[in-house]
């Protein structure tokens, strides 16, 4: 095989062979492809495109270019993967109610992408928790815990993390094939046997229309269906966060309500719309239920803390996680600057507000500072009288504070009434 004759089909606009699309991934994994072929391929592929068979093999190869896992447990193996939203920490809530459930969720997260946080991002406010275990303690802890979220291994679909590096440096990260690809290689790598996707739309979202997210969501389910993992995928509403906190300690915290019980609203929502089709795909039965069950009796919240725990947190994070969880140093509502309702949110705007607090990263070696975001967010539709709070700004100075004020005081919109969407706007698969 040659890498040529690869990139020169693409080039040529033919479907490169099955079996040279393996060779390539491969390649991208041993370092035998070069970074200006890689370059070459990913262009070649956005300017292309691949068939639904061709994306298939490239995601099995990517797949296949690294450590698979196996499993031998007496439930399920499930997870869910978001494309990225504003104040979308559901994974923190709906892996320990899957796990409350009976089953086992060994959920490879990320980091934080632009203006969305990552969950990995969120689990570090926590002390000593510790996201890149070896593999026998992500074992050890999927099997104590029912569900583990770490980082990705370095054995980990090897080709993806070669390959995802090129594509950000090239613009080439918008390919719906390479998205694809990238997502699943990494899921499928992981051993599942079902799997839910949540593909958001709106201001808060990557995707801005609902034909951007349908189409990536479709490629999405196709490909992970004929790679043999059964898949439900979900377009849902960014236009607003999905809990009223932004920022990695104040999402812990807003997960937290939920599991055990003190508050509802979409985060509860979307736990039990993205976790119900999962559950019964593996063949639990009454999963609504057994998911509002888990979530009001404090059982999923008992497995976060044995996953907590189990992967170097508190002992007692459940029973005291405000205790641990750190606090900003300038705390001060955000008024609003004229009577109405709230009639539009800018989340992306929002999201970039507490990049620039320092909650997220602008290059990669950034720090972050866990404690820093926006709670109290108000909701679409909501009234709210002058001088009344849209919003609480957590910052590490007043300056921070100040321009995070000015950010949000321009992205919430007051005017007529607005109705929010449904949060489930369609299901796919």
């Amino acid at each position: 095989m040659d890498a040529r004759d690869v990139i020169a089909a693409l080039r040529r606009g033919e479907e490169p062979a099955t079996d040279g699309l393996r060779w390539f991934a491969t390649g991208l994994a041993d370092g035998s492809v070069s970074a200006a072929q890689a370059g070459a391929f990913a262009m070649g592929v956005c300017l292309r495109g691949l068939s639904e068979e061709n994306r298939v093999a490239l995601t099995l190869a990517m797949r296949d270019s690294g450590h698979v896992l196996r499993w031998d447990l007496d439930g399920p193996v499930l997870d869910k993967h978001s494309t990225g939203g504003v104040g979308d920490c559901v994974s923190l809530v709906l892996a320990p109610a899957l796990a409350a459930c009976g089953a086992y969720v060994p959920m490879i997260s990320g980091r934080g992408l632009g203006h969305t946080g990552g969950t990995l991002d969120k689990l570090d406010a926590i002390p000593g928790y510790a996201v890149a275990p070896d593999e026998a303690k992500f074992r050890r802890v999927v099997k104590e815990a029912g569900c583990a979220i770490v980082s990705a291994s370095a054995g980990i679909a090897p080709a993806d993390r070669r390959l995802y590096a090129v594509r950000d440096v090239t613009a080439t990260v918008e390919s719906l094939d390479l998205i694809t690809s990238s997502i699943l290689s990494k899921k499928l790598a992981a051993g599942l046997e079902g799997l839910v996707l949540d593909v958001k739309v709106g201001s808060g979202a990557f995707m801005k229309t609902d034909a951007e997210a349908r189409a990536l969501a479709g490629a999405l389910v196709s490909t992970a269906n004929a790679a043999g993992c059964p898949t439900t995928a979900f377009v849902t509403d960014m236009n607003q966060p999905i809990a009223a906190a932004l920022g990695n300690a104040l999402e812990v915290d807003a997960a937290m309500r939920v599991l055990t019980g003190r508050e509802e609203g979409p985060l509860h929502e979307l736990t039990l719309a993205l976790g119900t089709p999962l559950l019964e795909g593996a063949g639990i039965r009454e999963a609504e239920a057994r998911l509002c069950e888990a979530l009001a009796s404090g059982a999923a919240a008992e497995h976060m803390g044995r996953m907590i725990y189990g992967l170097g947190g508190p002992h007692n994070f459940v029973e005291d996680w405000g205790r641990y969880l750190p606090e900003a140093t300038v705390i001060r509502e955000i008024p609003a600057p004229e009577a109405g309702h709230v009639a539009a949110i800018d989340g992306e705007a929002l999201g970039l507000a507490v990049v620039h607090m320092g909650g997220g990263r602008t290059v990669e070696t950034d720090m972050i500072d866990p404690a820093v975001g926006l709670s109290d967010v108000v909701r679409l539709g909501q009234r709210v009288e002058k001088g009344e709070p849209l919003a609480r700004v957590h910052a590490a100075r007043e300056d921070q504070a100040e321009a995070a004020a000015q950010v949000v005081t321009r992205a919430i919109a007051l005017g007529a009434p607005a109705v929010a969407g449904p949060l489930i706007r369609e299901r796919i698969g």
